[in-house]
């Protein structure tokens, strides 16, 4: 090769790759092995404190490369000239938002619109959502699920949330638009006492994110005594109510290996996201020791 042509030959290879690093996340894919071949990724919540390009950098240094991003980080918008800046900085960052949230619906169809078209312009998967419960509003959700081809996740909150159980929200997304469904938090499913390996296998195909997070219950006095002393007024409050407390993903009740068999049981294709609550101020050590517990766990799944 020449050396005029050698030159010509690496520009055009050059113009591609810089093509391709702001053409947005659909273009972007990962090697997903390390995790199983799951989406493994991180609800930005858990970096809430760290602002975007900081939250962005730590989440690769974690070896994520998927989001579900909360409204601080991106907030919603359907400004072409604001999309894109946001696509850009995800693909320059090596991350890929494939879902957004948690997020209300009512019967306000201009407002929704500007979520769905928000989530059709960034290329997500799902958007976590907290609808009203009533007919209107899931008969509004059908219309722009079927329109969009973008999925909802009914997001529980846990006890005196209005999705506290499963079937909460099972009630709701029966006989609807396939893609109407559940995001399942595992932390505030296990404070409402439920059983998450059964959880998954209730909703079927009809997950579309998962939010993994643990909850301990504690049962010794002293140590609740000890706590109570510790922690925040509103985790404190949940304490007393409830008898349990957020942990790290491992040192609590959740079983990590039984969810994500069933998971991959049902061929799941949506994101995982690791949600740590705790310590926003300095999560870092835990959210790693959070994640040595997942790849543990995606060893015994095979």
């Amino acid at each position: 090769m020449s050396s005029v042509s050698r030159r010509d030959f690496l520009r055009s290879v050059a113009a591609g790759g810089a093509a391709l690093a702001v053409a947005g996340q659909s273009s972007m894919t990962f090697a997903a092995d390390e995790w199983g071949g799951f989406k493994m990724g991180l609800q930005s919540y858990t970096l809430r404190e760290y602002d975007t390009a900081a939250a962005l950098e730590q989440t690769v240094k974690f070896g994520l490369h998927y989001w579900e991003s909360f409204a601080k980080h991106f907030p919603i918008s359907t400004l072409p000239k604001t999309t894109e800046a946001y696509k850009k900085q995800l693909a320059d960052s090596g991350v890929q938002m494939i879902a957004f949230g948690v997020v209300g619906f009512d019967t306000n169809e201009t407002k929704a619109r500007e979520i769905f078209d928000y989530a059709k312009s960034m290329g997500m998967m799902s958007i976590s959502a907290d609808p009203k419960q009533d007919k209107e509003t899931f008969d509004l959700l059908d219309k722009l699920v079927a329109e969009y081809d973008i999925a909802i996740g009914i997001h529980n909150h846990g006890p005196f949330a209005r999705y506290n159980k499963a079937d909460d929200v099972l009630k709701w997304v029966k006989d609807r638009h396939p893609k109407i469904g559940a995001c399942v938090d595992t932390g505030h499913y296990l404070r409402s006492n439920e059983n998450i390996v059964e959880v998954i296998e209730k909703f079927g195909s009809r997950i579309f994110g998962v939010h993994f997070k643990d909850v301990r219950t504690i049962r010794d006095a002293a140590e609740k005594e000890k706590l109570l002393k510790e922690l925040t007024p509103g985790r404190a409050k949940e304490l007393e109510k409830e008898g349990k407390i957020f942990t790290i993903l491992g040192e609590g009740e959740l079983d990590v290996v039984g969810c994500l068999k069933a998971l991959k049981k049902l061929n799941y294709q949506y994101g995982v996201s690791l949600e740590y609550e705790e310590h926003p101020e300095n999560p870092i050590s835990d959210i790693e020791q959070c994640l040595k517990t997942v790849k543990a766990a995606i060893a015994k799944v095979g």
